[in-house]
């Protein structure tokens, strides 16, 4: 479409269209705002990026850009959202087009510079808690580990890219404004650490596990310093996407990669020994393995892959087996096609691979499960 207006909405930027429309109720962590949607409610299940400038809600299929945004809060059609931003369309001069085509091959230039230093810059953060941390062999991790049921009789050597840190700091947005301080200090205590390799094999992020080995199975309780609503107690740091925790490398010949989204369940899964030979590798969250999928009225559930999403998880060209790990204590339905996804967009990218979901019983992880000593059934 011919029309100015398209290049100048996107030229204001997600952050100013925020603003503009006033969205309130979200939450900031970094470049991205979540929290609950404005047209279908839930509590974080919409998510605005304002350095990709896209914006999702997971449960009504919303999802696009700046303009995208305003029909969506709006219920304009496209060329309303244009009239709302941008006002009405004007006639412009050859020289003025041009001077705007120059502008924003700049600001696409910038931003595309600003994206790859806000990348470096978050590997980079990560990898320096990484490497603040000392290896778990002979750790309280392996205590931690032993309340989860994975002792050392079980697993007898831990991997590398897990790590052991004394007293890690837990980080949230602070909520002033006007401080200086982007974000502020609000617990600190041991935590595991998981390196987080891309499918280059480098290293793309941290992820941590706070633990606190006099709680049942070692489970730091981090309190919400406002609501007092427990926080999650498992978080990265980098730039996760697309890479997964290689917690164990099997037979050289073997082509079958197993795949859960916690350290602790994959872990369960390599002591079951059900796949002899195989690789065992952490997902690190259920959005990583499934990648962005097409939803909408009649599709939550349908486990669709958008396949326009280039940096969800891929296995390696050398897989011919890829098996995701179900867990049972998650919502069954959303789970299923998270993960049913996942494998499709892998056996599209991978012609000839074999995909499988392996479910848990109602109510457990596999990590449950070798607690119970079930691990026999």
């Amino acid at each position: 479409m011919d029309d100015h207006r398209i290049a100048d909405a996107k030229r204001k930027g997600m952050a100013a269209i925020m603003q503009q429309l006033d969205i309130t109720g979200l939450k900031r962590g970094g470049v991205e705002w979540t929290g609950p949607c404005p047209n279908c409610g839930g509590t974080d299940r919409f998510s605005i990026n304002t350095r990709k400038s896209q914006f999702l809600c997971r449960q009504c299929g919303g999802k696009g850009d700046e303009i995208g945004l305003v029909q969506f809060i709006m219920g304009l059609d496209f060329i309303g959202a244009l009239e709302w931003i941008c006002g009405p369309k004007q006639q412009l001069s050859e020289a003025e087009i041009a001077k705007r085509a120059a502008r924003d091959a700049e600001n696409k230039a910038r931003k595309e510079r600003e994206a790859k230093a806000y990348h470096d810059k978050a590997v980079r953060e990560g990898r320096e808690i990484w490497e603040a941390g000392r290896p778990a062999e002979d750790s309280p991790v392996r205590d931690y580990l032993a309340l989860r049921g994975i002792t050392r009789d079980l697993f007898p050597k831990l991997p590398v890219c897990l790590r052991f840190h004394p007293a890690l700091p837990y980080m949230l947005p602070n909520p002033d404004r006007g401080s200086r301080n982007q974000w502020i200090e609000i617990y600190r205590g041991p935590a595991m650490l998981a390196a987080v390799q891309g499918m280059n094999d480098r290293f793309c992020a941290v992820h941590r596990t706070w633990f606190d080995l006099d709680q049942p199975q070692g489970k730091a309780r981090i309190p919400d310093p406002v609501t007092g609503e427990p926080l999650k107690r498992k978080k990265g740091y980098g730039a996760k996407k697309g890479g997964a925790i290689r917690l164990h490398n099997g037979a050289a010949n073997n082509r079958t990669l197993v795949m859960a989204e916690g350290i602790e369940t994959t872990l369960s899964a390599l002591i079951a020994d059900a796949y002899p030979g195989a690789h065992y590798w952490a997902g690190v969250d259920l959005g990583n393995m499934s990648g962005q999928r097409i939803t909408g009225r009649g599709l939550k559930y349908a486990g669709i892959p958008d396949l326009e999403d280039a940096e969800a998880f891929l296995p390696p060209p050398w897989v011919d087996r890829l098996i995701f790990v179900k867990d049972g204590d998650s919502d069954p339905r959303d789970t299923q096609a998270k993960l049913e996804a996942g494998i499709r967009r892998a056996m599209v990218n991978r012609p000839g691979l074999r995909g499988q979901i392996v479910a848990c019983p109602d109510g457990k992880d596999l990590n449950d499960v070798l607690l119970d000593g079930d691990g026999d059934e």
